[in-house]
């Protein structure tokens, strides 16, 4: 039941913007929640991926005094990916195109993680 209302909200989320491609809530142990991803992407791989860089964050942020992490942004040549904490225990993954207005998604993002948090 959760899991349909996480992905009723990826759906919206996903729907809000041209520029996002896929979006998934994932556990930070790594475990997919919910998703809506393309059938090329492998569920499990950007689970441990999107788990292993926000560890790698985390400790980054602690390490040089930025203070807690919020979110980390990866920009490479087919686009962005962005996560984001959704509360303590959960992470928001958005995929978006290489020429996104970022300054939307961010936007849309923090909308999506306030519902996602509101559910868990």
């Amino acid at each position: 039941m959760i899991a349909d209302m996480l992905a009723s909200v990826l759906t919206e989320l996903n729907g809000t913007s041209a520029d996002i491609e896929a979006s998934a809530v994932i556990s930070t142990d790594g475990l997919i929640m919910a998703s809506v991803l393309p059938a090329a992407l492998d569920e499990d791989r950007v689970g441990a991926m999107s788990a292993a860089m926000l560890s790698l964050g985390d400790r980054t942020a602690q390490e040089l005094n930025r203070g807690s992490l919020e979110q980390v942004l990866i920009k490479g040549d087919s686009g962005y990916v962005l996560m984001t904490y959704a509360g303590d225990e959960a992470v928001l993954t958005v995929m978006a195109k290489p020429n996104a207005r970022l300054g939307l998604i961010f936007l849309d993002v923090k909308r999506a993680v306030e519902s996602i948090t509101d559910l868990l």
